[in-house]
C-alpha cells in the first residue's frame, strides 16, 4: 500500500512537470529567465514555509538539516531550474518535455552502473547505448537554424538540466533517511530559491514589469503552487519508498503531458526525425532503467540507492 500511494504521488507530479514546461514557456516569454526562476522557487519557498509553520505538532529547526537539505536544494532547485528556464527561454518547451524526463534516468541508471549499485547487463549497457544515440538523432532533427541556431544551444542547457536532475534525485534519497518530507522539500526550495534571487539580482532592473500581463502573473502563481511547492513535496514523498531509479521511471510519462500542454496552449510541434529520436530514447532509456538482471535464488536485490527507511 505504501508503495502503490509512493507510485501516485510521483504520477502526480509528473502531470505537474509537464505542465510545467508549458507555463514556464509562458513566462519567459515576458521575462528574464533568471527572474522568472526566482519568481517561481521564490514564491513556492513561500508557500512550503507556511505550510511548514502552519502544520499541526510540534516543530523543530535544526542548522544540520537545514545545511543538507540545502545543498540538495542548490542542485535540484537552483542549478536545476537556472539551466532549465535558461534553456526554455532558447529552445521550444516540448524539446524540454522530452529531453529532461528521458535522458534524467539514463544519466542515473549510468551513474549506479558505473559506482557498482546497479548491475551491468547486456541488455542495460544495450538501452543505454540506444538511449544516447536516439539522443543524437534528436539533436540532428532539429529544424529552423539546423545545428546553429538557438533551438540546439536551449536543448544542449535542457541536457545539463538533465543532469542535475539525476544528481538531485541520487542525493535527495540519502536526505530523506532521516528527515521528514515537508521539512526537507521547505529548506531544500528554500535555499535554492535564495541562490536563484542572488543570481538574478542583475537582471531585476532590465525587467520591464508593466508590460507584464495577466495571464503571465497567472502562470507565475501557478508555477509556484504546482510544479513546484506540490511537486517537489510530492516528489520527495515518493522517493521515501521507492529507488531513485524507480522513481526516474515515471519521469517517462513527463513527455506524453509535457506534449499534450504544449502543442494546446503554445502550438509547438516537433520535426519529423525528432520524433524518430525521442522513441529510440525512450525504448532505449526503459530497457537501461527498468531491466535487473536474474537473481539467484534466495537472493534479493537491494533498491538501488535505498537509504534508511524512516
Amino acid at each position: 500500500m505504501e508503495r502503490r500511494g509512493a507510485h501516485l504521488y510521483l504520477l502526480i507530479t509528473m502531470v505537474l512537470f509537464g505542465s510545467g514546461f508549458t507555463s514556464s514557456k509562458v513566462v519567459v516569454g515576458q521575462l528574464p529567465h533568471d527572474v522568472a526562476a526566482m519568481l517561481r522557487f521564490g514564491g513556492g519557498a513561500v508557500i512550503l514555509a507556511l505550510l511548514l509553520c502552519l502544520r499541526p505538532g510540534p516543530g523543530r529547526f535544526s542548522w544540520r538539516e537545514l545545511g543538507i537539505a540545502g545543498s540538495v536544494g542548490l542542485i535540484g532547485v537552483f542549478a536545476y531550474n537556472f539551466f532549465f528556464f535558461w534553456g526554455v527561454s532558447l529552445a521550444p518547451a516540448i524539446d524540454g518535455s522530452v529531453i529532461v524526463p528521458v535522458l534524467s534516468p539514463v544519466l542515473t541508471a549510468i551513474v549506479f552502473l558505473v559506482t557498482g549499485r546497479e548491475s551491468a547487463s547486456f541488455v542495460r549497457v544495450a538501452g543505454l547505448t540506444l538511449g544516447v544515440a536516439g539522443a543524437v538523432v534528436f539533436f540532428l532533427g532539429i529544424g529552423g537554424g539546423g545545428l546553429t541556431g538557438s533551438r540546439l544551444a536551449g536543448d544542449l542547457i535542457y541536457l545539463v538540466a538533465a543532469a542535475c536532475w539525476a544528481a538531485y534525485s541520487i542525493a535527495s534519497k540519502k536526505v530523506l533517511g532521516g528527515m521528514e518530507p515537508l521539512r526537507a522539500t521547505t529548506y531544500a526550495t528554500g535555499i535554492g530559491a535564495l541562490a536563484l534571487t542572488l543570481t538574478a539580482i542583475p537582471s531585476l532592473s532590465t525587467a520591464d514589469w508593466a508590460a507584464v500581463q495577466p495571464s503571465t502573473w497567472a502562470n507565475v502563481v501557478f508555477l509556484a503552487i504546482g510544479p513546484t511547492a506540490v511537486a517537489y513535496l510530492f516528489y520527495y514523498r515518493g522517493l521515501r519508498s521507492v529507488s531513485p531509479v524507480t522513481a526516474t521511471v515515471t519521469m517517462f510519462t513527463v513527455p506524453v503531458f509535457g506534449t499534450f500542454f504544449s502543442v494546446l496552449f503554445l502550438h509547438e510541434s516537433f520535426t519529423g526525425v525528432q520524433v524518430v529520436g525521442a522513441l529510440i530514447t525512450i525504448a532505449g532509456a526503459l530497457l537501461a532503467v527498468a531491466h535487473r538482471p536474474d537473481l539467484r535464488p534466495g537472493r534479493r536485490l537491494r533498491p538501488a540507492g535505498a537509504g534508511p527507511r524512516p
